[in-house]
């Protein structure tokens, strides 16, 4: 299972794309601010940094914070706990990745809980097949 972020707005407090799911579109992503962090991790603005461009496996488990079931990405380098769940803007973030169904592609996202909802399902379904991972580039 492959999931795809393409991040394409860029904006002094948040980071917006879309969120590709097996290549084809899924919904639209805002994050904190993309920083270009130095090797070991300075740079970093805590809670206001988007995680770097990569390739992360991604698994579910239970979240205490928001007290359900949601993906956690695997070995972000200088983060930790970085999920994608729902929020509406940047300040929701602290460096997770939200999703939502609809964007202004300039400060937020909205329509997130069906969002999220489907896609802890569809995960569910896979991760006991095959390992998933997300893959986050840009434009």
């Amino acid at each position: 299972m492959e999931l795809k972020l393409i991040r394409s707005v860029f904006k002094p407090d948040c980071t917006l794309g879309k969120m590709f799911l097996n290549d084809a579109f899924y919904a639209f992503t805002c994050e904190d601010t993309v920083r270009n962090l130095m090797p070991d991790g300075s740079g970093k603005i805590k809670n206001r940094t988007a995680i770097d461009y990569g390739r992360y496996e991604v698994v579910l488990s239970f979240s205490n914070h928001f007290q359900k079931y949601l993906p956690l990405l695997l070995n972000v380098k200088f983060f930790e706990g970085i999920r994608i769940h729902g929020g509406n803007t940047a300040a929701d973030s602290e460096g997770c990745i939200l999703v939502g169904a609809e964007s202004d592609m300039q400060t937020k996202i909205w329509n997130c809980a069906s969002k999220v909802a489907n896609l802890v399902a569809t995960l569910k379904g896979i991760e006991k097949k095959e390992k998933m991972f997300i893959t986050i580039t840009h434009e």
